[in-house]
């Protein structure tokens, strides 16, 4: 897998570089090659990756403070690039967001290294809660932000708890995904979930001609 059009990171605090992105690039399709190689995520040090991408540790380090957070930009770049979503209605931007979980679902499945990573991270504390921080946790919290403003706006009941409702949007399609590797993500899918969610939790009068 190449990482040749790596996306960009979301602004953070700046780590002391000048910035090179040819040498990122190398760095991070040097980490890539090692996994494709079967090297244990484990046994990825920053070491071995400086090795492999013809570069010194130094230059690693003045980019990331250490594998944890290189591995998580390796991880982001890999994966489908998160959405940018439309703001037309609640309904809109979940289905939206849903239909990114469903791509991130087939990438996994049609590719042995991610899916090989994805597992590796789980049983890697450390790396996880990296990935958990940087990439999961932002995600949850825009979906949450969505929910938000869809119940200001009228089109979620005022009594529903939006960390209930996120869970009741996101869960069937990570239970597809991550859960059921055999089970269909076909498309449509994520606006059949939100139909069938929002229409239990939209406020009565909203459904009335």
């Amino acid at each position: 897998m190449s990482l040749a059009e790596s996306r960009p990171r979301p602004d953070g605090p700046a780590r002391g570089r000048p910035r090179s992105e040819a040498v990122e690039r190398a760095i991070m399709e040097g980490v890539m090659k090692l996994l494709e190689d079967g090297v244990p995520l484990a046994e990825l040090s920053i070491e071995r990756v400086a090795r492999t991408a013809g570069v010194g540790k130094a230059t690693i380090y003045r980019r990331w403070s250490g594998k944890e957070e290189l591995f998580v930009d390796v991880m982001r770049a890999a994966e489908p690039p998160d959405p940018v979503l439309p703001g037309t209605s609640m309904r809109d931007d979940l289905v939206v967001l849903l239909e990114s979980l469903r791509r991130r679902g087939l990438a996994s499945r049609s590719s042995a290294i991610l899916h090989n990573v994805y597992a590796q991270m789980k049983s890697s504390p450390k790396v996880w809660s990296a990935y958990h921080t940087c990439v999961i946790a932002p995600r949850r919290a825009l979906a949450l932000e969505v929910l938000r403003r869809g119940q200001r706006d009228g089109e979620l009941r005022p009594d529903v708890d939006l960390e209930l409702a996120n869970d009741m949007f996101m869960g069937p399609m990570l239970v597809r995904s991550v859960m059921r590797p055999d089970a269909d993500l076909p498309e449509g899918l994520p606006e059949e979930i939100v139909d069938t969610v929002l229409a239990g939790l939209r406020p009565v009068s909203s459904t009335v001609s």
